[in-house]
């Protein structure tokens, strides 16, 4: 049967006896806080997604530093000869045949010098011109080179009304780019209404003159002195065409050789000067085929993944590019990227730039295409991340897009486990990550009460509740590394935040219709907590201290645990954060202390009926109950007051839970003391099935109904017992068997099963002391050579009930080697006294 496919198709799951078997395996033989595990295993998606070969992405913005380069070649190109013309002009002609050229002649030679020039002086200004006009975000799309389309629009529209008739889907796709734009625009606008520099100026605003102010802003100057090129390129093809098509340079008297040259010398300028004006015309229908009718820009924005908003930071550096190649050497634009552009204007003090720069590093770090190359590069360079860390602290509404795309920017940073590292390093990050985090709670002005938390509703203009997830998702990220997990336990104020962030009312976990964003902040939140709960060694001894001494931990964790059933997600990571915290044996006692803990968890345990997702949080409400039971008299106490004993040995037949319920048993007739023996007595109704389990299963069921036998036949007379081995129609020497068995098939500890040696010498010890007769069959079946073995072979693996990574916590009260040296002598009295 295909469990998967059911599934999908009808939204339930129907699982065989045989399938629930396995899944009942899979489960209990899962990684859990019974065996030792590895801390490898808590960063396995950041491992994956280490090991995955990256190949390499052909960089979008490659295309428009290749286009600034030609650009570049012609603009130099056509400077060149204009300097020589220049030149020539001036030394040769006016210099030595001034006296005698024609009239005509010195005047066009002295227009052509004169526009040439102007053309030159306005072409070297234009560029700082329009770098200040791109400094307004509001600005840009108007001053950039695609706002030269504005300027030649009606001559733009002429050409094109040629060709409606004939290009109506280009008509169409012209109205999808001006919607497009206009919403641009749009954005632009609420940006700057949004932010001013109230101090300065901005550089695209200032007015030249104090009259006639629209004329000389900055950004409409730009425009200027792009026409007053064309102008002048064109007014020099005119002069120069004419001269050299009507070749007039006036009569040469015979004899006179002062003039010999000079119509050679006024051939060569017109020439130069034309050969200039043309490949500046050049350049610039080059420029306006690429950026207006190929949709350059448009084509590299779509590549790179920015969005309609990414078009004003495509243009900023396209300009950048254009003006390195043209100011330097034509090749200094090729070495710019976006990544290190967007890098360098982070470190600007103009928001504008600052919010360019911050919105091109996030959608670079959240793109799967560029994301391993733009964190690779804000990985190695710590004054970026430095200034990422410090925009989390500006809580300005007017700074809110910077903020927000630096912390997303982080986010993906800290999913990398160097970079995380790097993150957490610096110092008062983990402060400023903190300062996302906001949970409304009033400061009390007394020592004996609590400030009251209230819900945090969003400003008009403010997200609060993004910042939230977005602070939880960094702290997430980073508690994957130890190191990492002690830090966040150290910074002051930042645990309690956390956990009230957890808080949820009953309303929102039964509401269906509930925000998203609620169940985010409480799941993040949560899984942060686990997180630092499961931390391994002195420091996850250390978080978990801190997690239980606030007093709302686990009263927010029994509110989901009691009003949850629509959030099984939120109950499993609930859960898993007491059964962390039950490491401890006062945050053990905490919880068990706390009203309708137990109670709910044995309310989720014995759930029946539900779907495959709640089987899971069914499951982990055993692991957490087993845990709380574990050497805890008052929690077995409290246990047995609920009245469940009678279900929990019903549920040893049950496949899904037999495996936590024979645990919680086992616990219950180990640690609950010798006062409860008549409340214990009906655990013997499960001799049975444990005694079938035992013969019939492996591994991990085996190891806890073997675990469980060996404390429940303690409860029974030796009449009881042999009754008990009638009645299931098992012989005590079948038994006997499985028990070498299962010692021979353990050579070794086993980290899946750690304990079913030591279960199985004591269920050994219990049997011979019941039987006489039973220690001949053991000695027959070889127990003693398998002992010595067993004494040759143990580990400290075999000393503990419960880990923490591969740290051993709760030793057991007896030693593995008490057991064998009982065993043995028992074994020898029987020999003694044949």
């Amino acid at each position: 049967m295909e469990t998967g496919k059911s599934a999908g198709e009808d939204g339930s799951i129907c699982l065989q006896v045989v399938e629930l078997h396995r899944l009942s395996e899979t489960y209990g033989s899962g990684a859990t806080i019974f065996e030792p595990r590895s801390s490898i295993e808590k960063r396995d998606s950041n491992a994956n997604s280490a090991s995955t070969s990256t190949t390499s992405v052909r960089a979008p913005e490659k295309k428009l530093t290749l286009f600034a380069l030609r650009l570049a070649v012609f603009e130099k190109s056509a400077t060149g000869l204009g300097t020589l013309g220049f030149i020539w002009a001036t030394v040769v002609l006016l210099g030595g045949f001034a006296i005698t050229l024609d009239t005509t002649d010195f005047w066009f030679i002295t227009v052509i010098l004169l526009i040439e020039g102007t053309r030159i002086f306005s072409r070297s200004h234009e560029l700082e011109w329009q770098h200040q006009a791109t400094w307004s975000i509001a600005d840009a799309g108007i001053s950039s080179f695609r706002a030269l389309r504005s300027s030649s629009h009606f001559v733009v529209d002429a050409l094109k009304s040629l060709f409606r008739r004939i290009t109506p889907v280009r008509k169409r796709s012209q109205h999808s780019r001006e919607v497009m734009g206009s919403c641009d625009a749009a954005n632009s606008r609420n940006w700057d209404c949004q932010r001013k520099t109230t101090r300065t100026w901005t550089s695209s605003d200032v007015p030249i003159l104090p009259y006639a102010q629209w004329f000389f802003l900055t950004r409409n100057v730009s425009k200027l002195l792009y026409w007053l090129q064309l102008a002048s390129a064109t007014a020099c093809v005119v002069l120069s065409s004419m001269k050299l098509i009507k070749h007039n340079y006036g009569e040469i008297a015979k004899g006179d050789t002062d003039k010999r040259n000079r119509q050679a010398a006024l051939t060569i300028f017109y020439a130069l000067a034309l050969s200039e004006a043309l490949l500046f015309l050049m350049e610039k229908a080059y420029w306006e085929w690429k950026v207006i009718y190929c949709k350059l820009l448009e084509e590299v924005n779509r590549e790179c993944e920015l969005g309609p908003s990414g078009m004003i930071s495509i243009k900023r550096f396209f300009y950048d590019a254009y003006s390195r190649c043209v100011n330097g050497s034509i090749f200094d634009g090729l070495k710019m990227d976006l990544v290190t552009f967007a890098m360098d204007l982070l470190a600007s003090n103009s928001p504008d730039e600052q919010l360019i720069g911050v919105q091109i590093l996030r959608q670079f770090a959240m793109s799967e295409r560029f994301s391993d190359d733009t964190l690779q590069k804000i990985g190695t360079n710590i004054s970026v991340i430095e200034r990422l860390v410090e925009m989390l602290n500006w809580k300005d509404p007017d700074e809110e897009v910077i903020r927000r795309s630096a912390a997303e920017t982080l986010s993906e940073l800290a999913g990398k486990k160097q970079n995380s590292l790097r993150v957490a390093g610096i110092p008062g990050s983990l402060e400023s990550i903190s300062s996302l985090l906001q949970t409304n709670r009033s400061s009390s002005t007394t020592a004996d009460e609590i400030g009251e938390k209230t819900t945090v509703a969003d400003q008009v203009h403010y997200e609060s509740w993004t910042f939230n997830h977005l602070g939880l998702l960094i702290l997430k990220k980073l508690a994957h590394d130890h190191d990492n997990c002690g830090k966040i336990g150290n910074t002051r104020g930042l645990l309690p935040k956390i956990i009230d962030l957890t808080h949820t009312g009953e309303r929102i976990l039964k509401d269906e219709n509930v925000a998203h964003s609620q169940i985010l902040t409480v799941k993040r939140s949560l899984q942060v907590v686990k997180m630092l709960a499961s931390t391994t060694g002195t420091t996850g001894t250390h978080l978990r201290r801190e997690i239980s001494e606030i007093v709302f931990t686990i009263s927010n964790i029994r509110d989901i645990l009691r009003h949850g059933e629509k959030q099984p997600m939120l109950q499993k990571l609930s859960i898993e954060i007491l059964t962390n915290l039950a490491l401890e044996a006062d945050a053990t006692e905490r919880i068990g202390g706390t009203g309708g803990i137990l109670k709910e968890l044995f309310n989720i345990f014995f759930r029946y009926g539900a779907p495959e997702s709640p089987n899971h949080v069914r499951i982990a409400a055993g692991e957490a109950l087993a845990m709380l039971a574990l050497e805890s008299r008052n929690n077995c106490h409290r246990i047995l007051k609920l009245m469940v004993l009678e279900r929990l040995v019903e549920a040893l037949e049950d496949p899904l839970l037999r495996v936590n319920a024979a645990r919680i048993l086992r616990n219950l007739c180990a640690y609950s003391g010798t006062d409860c023996f008549s409340d214990l007595k009906g655990v013997t109704a499960a001799a049975p099935t444990v005694l079938k389990a035992i013969m019939s299963e492996e591994n991990k069921l085996q190891e806890v109904m073997v675990g469980l036998a060996a404390e429940v036949f303690k409860f029974m007379s030796s009449q009881e017992s042999s009754m008990m081995f009638k009645r299931t129609g098992i012989k005590e020497a079948e038994l006997a068997s499985r028990i070498v068995q299962v010692l021979k098939k353990h050579e070794n500890p086993s980290t899946k099963v750690p304990r079913i040696r030591r279960f199985v010498i004591e269920l050994a010890i219990w049997m011979m002391r019941e039987n006489k007769e039973n220690v001949n069959i053991l000695r027959d079946l070889g127990l003693e050579k398998e002992l010595e073995h067993v004494l040759e072979t143990t580990a400290e693996l075999e000393s503990f009930n419960i880990f923490s990574g591969t740290v051993g916590l709760s030793r057991h009260s007896i030693t593995i080697h008490s057991l064998i040296e009982t065993a043995m002598k028992l074994l020898e009295r029987a020999t003694e006294t044949e």
